[in-house]
């Protein structure tokens, strides 16, 4: 990294810390730097040599705010924020439902100044793009705003696409896309000249046609359609492919070739309503969607039901799904036996606590490729990776990293999934990760359960090996929050009888 890019990025840090003394937290010293980053590119895209017409008001432009100072400054912004949320096209997705965060105006005109200072167009994908990650990355550690469930740890998407390995030419979506971390891992693959030479027509297809999402939460939309901007996805004068709406409610408008997602954790799908006693109420919310196998309220399951007919019938996934989707009965194994038949569904990866930013979270990722009909089922061996059991990873001391999941890659086996190898051996290596299951094996299990494990947790087992206290502590505060998250839903449930 040049001097020059790593000033930039410690006058961007410092100038937060700078505001965080006011009370601006990181969410929303994002979203200020975002509209001004944004109208200061379309002041450059404007001007020579690009010469582009575009749809930002004269008296609303980045020449009209360096203009101004002090209280007037901080009048014409609050007006600017609020007349171009009006606009169409992506500027009025990006400025959509925008408040001014920043209440002093010499502060305000300080940041300003600083955007005002760099060519941003001039400037690498990748510096911008690393400049934006880290601020969402920031954000996302800030528990206080709940910022974190929008924001997947980064080595875990970078695994899925190696795994995935999506190609040129071919359509991504993610229907919960949140700041947009699988569509930039997804980018940066296909764009690696170390994977594909890309012809001046993919390279076209790559950064216009590529991608489709909704995220339903304005917050998060915005900062992913500027990612994607930033990071050179889609473009400042063309149409948004983030769409506001939520992707449950209908059927898909056109199938893709690849679903790279994780949808929200939160289990019930629910709508808040006030009662004829004026007080607020929680009802769950059920899809009635012909094209689903089962109708329910659990948001997961829906999801699951939703990726599938959003492929093509080549198409592939891979999903994070929280531990219920494995094993919970009804609607669950409904769900599951469909998904074994129609589908490929040959890959779980079980995940460690600790990853994400919601605490007590259990997930994994399901590998599945859809498939065109027929009478037998076509998931012939499911294939999991135990990255779960005596594995231990923290945010802050011992963080998820991409080496981390190379052992699960390499057993993946993504150049050739036929000639996958199992670790696991009952006599050689009962300590083996990665193990089969036949299809006659799993049906026989109880609720057709996908919740499997073999491996002996070691914590329980050896008191003489005990984790660090502080471990022991995260585990045991982990367990505790998920046990309250599912005592909620039964509240939830009672109280609204």
């Amino acid at each position: 990294m040049n001097e020059n890019t790593s000033g930039i990025i410690s006058k961007i840090w410092s100038f937060c810390h700078t505001l965080r003394d006011d009370g601006v937290s990181y969410g929303d010293y994002l979203e200020q730097l975002t509209y001004l980053l944004f109208l200061k590119m379309a002041d450059e895209y404007s001007k020579p040599p690009h010469n582009r017409k575009l749809d930002v008001p004269k008296q609303y432009n980045w020449e009209s705010l360096t203009a101004k100072s002090g209280a007037a400054l901080e009048v014409h912004y609050t007006t600017l924020l609020r007349e171009l949320s009006r606009a169409k096209g992506i500027l009025g997705q990006i400025f959509t439902k925008s408040q001014n965060k920043i209440q002093d105006p010499a502060k305000l005109y300080k940041l300003i100044d600083m955007i005002n200072k760099e060519q941003w167009t001039l400037m690498g994908a990748d510096l911008k793009g690393k400049i934006y990650e880290g601020l969402l990355e920031k954000n996302a550690e800030d528990t206080k705003s709940g910022a974190g469930q929008y924001f997947t740890p980064r080595p875990l998407i970078k695994a899925m696409v190696a795994c995935i390995r999506p190609e040129p030419g071919k359509t991504i979506a993610d229907p919960a896309c949140g700041t947009g971390g699988f569509f930039l891992a997804a980018y940066d693959y296909i764009a690696d000249s170390k994977n594909f030479s890309l012809t001046k027509a993919q390279k076209e297809f790559l950064k216009n046609s590529t991608f489709y999402g909704n995220e339903i939460v304005a917050g998060a939309r915005r900062l992913a359609l500027m990612n994607m901007f930033l990071h050179n996805i889609g473009d400042i004068d063309s149409e948004t492919f983030i769409l506001p709406t939520d992707s449950l409610v209908a059927e898909p408008r056109f199938r893709v070739d690849y679903v790279l997602t994780n949808p929200p954790f939160g289990k019930k799908s629910s709508m808040t309503f006030t009662n004829e006693e004026g007080e607020q109420e929680k009802e769950d919310l059920t899809y009635n969607r012909q094209d689903f196998w089962a109708t329910t309220s659990n948001k997961q399951l829906n999801f699951v039901q939703h990726i599938r007919t959003m492929l093509k019938t080549t198409g592939k996934a891979a999903v994070v799904v929280p531990d219920n989707v494995l094993f919970e009965g009804g609607a669950g194994e409904t769900v599951r036996k469909k998904l074994l038949e129609t589908t490929d569904l040959h890959t779980i990866l079980r995940l460690p606590t600790g990853i994400f930013y919601a605490q007590g979270v259990k997930a994994n990722v399901l590998f599945f490729d859809n498939k065109p009909a027929s009478k037998d089922p076509w998931t012939q061996d499911v294939w999991i990776y135990d990255y779960r059991t005596n594995i231990r990873h923290t945010l802050k001391k011992s963080p998820l990293k991409f080496e981390d999941l190379q052992d699960f890659i390499k057993c993946y086996n993504p150049a050739n999934r036929q000639k996958r190898k199992e670790t696991w051996n009952p006599e050689k290596n009962p300590e083996g990760r990665w193990r089969k299951f036949t299809y006659e094996e799993i049906i026989a299990r109880d609720k057709t359960s996908l919740d499997i494990t073999w491996l002996k947790d070691k914590s329980l087992a050896d008191l003489d090996n005990l984790p660090d206290p502080d471990v022991l502590a995260n585990d045991i505060i982990e367990n505790l929050e998920a046990g309250i998250e599912s005592f909620k839903v039964i509240m939830e449930k009672l109280n609204n009888k």
